[in-house]
């Protein structure tokens, strides 16, 4: 089968997570974030490599692009609870070759194929699910690093983090639903 007809089944949460089991707040926050990074895996499902990269909105997205950005970003994420501000680029200091390097994250690039996009997933995912399960102190805190978008001199603990990336992995698999759903019809839900 050649990169363009190979198809990806539906993952299982299983897929996404071998974490330990939890109680508690880090249960709920393991519990939100599978849930909604099964809802954005779920909508590749059987798509070949050629259908995971087509723009099907006005938008710039696509399905393996979306998978793409959410890896990059939880693994940025993961490293700044790690290792605070220096894990992630001065965002105003960036040129537009930076730029352009990081939009390509929204894109299924030559040679990528969306078994290989999943993988990188979920290997990220299993390194920040052993956070949630292992972190000493969810409140401890980092100096966010400098973007347009974050005040100035803030700072974020790690549970403000995990928060962000599951806003965020629920907001990308909304995007998702709706590029698949004007891709061919098919939908997350309903």
């Amino acid at each position: 089968m050649t990169t363009s007809e190979s198809t990806t089944s539906e993952p299982t949460p299983r897929d996404l997570t071998e974490a330990p089991a939890l109680t508690g707040e880090r249960a709920d926050l393991l519990e939100t974030l599978t849930k909604h990074r099964h809802f954005l895996r779920f909508t590749t499902r059987d798509l070949t490599d050629e259908q995971a990269g087509l723009r099907t909105t006005a938008s710039e997205l696509c399905l393996g692009g979306l998978i793409k950005h959410m890896t990059s970003g939880e693994r940025s994420w993961g490293d700044f609870i790690l290792n605070g501000p220096s894990a992630m680029p001065d965002f105003t200091a960036m040129t537009e070759a930076d730029w352009t390097r990081r939009a390509d994250e929204f894109k299924m690039l030559p040679g990528e194929t969306l078994a290989g996009v999943l993988d990188d997933y979920a290997e990220v995912a299993r390194r920040t699910d052993e956070l949630i399960a292992t972190l000493p102190d969810l409140g401890a805190t980092q100096p966010l690093p400098k973007a347009p978008w974050f005040e100035a001199d803030a700072a974020w603990s790690a549970r403000r983090v995990l928060m962000h990336i599951i806003a965020e992995t629920a907001q990308h698999a909304g995007h998702a639903d709706i590029i698949r759903e004007s891709l061919d019809g098919a939908k997350s839900m309903g």
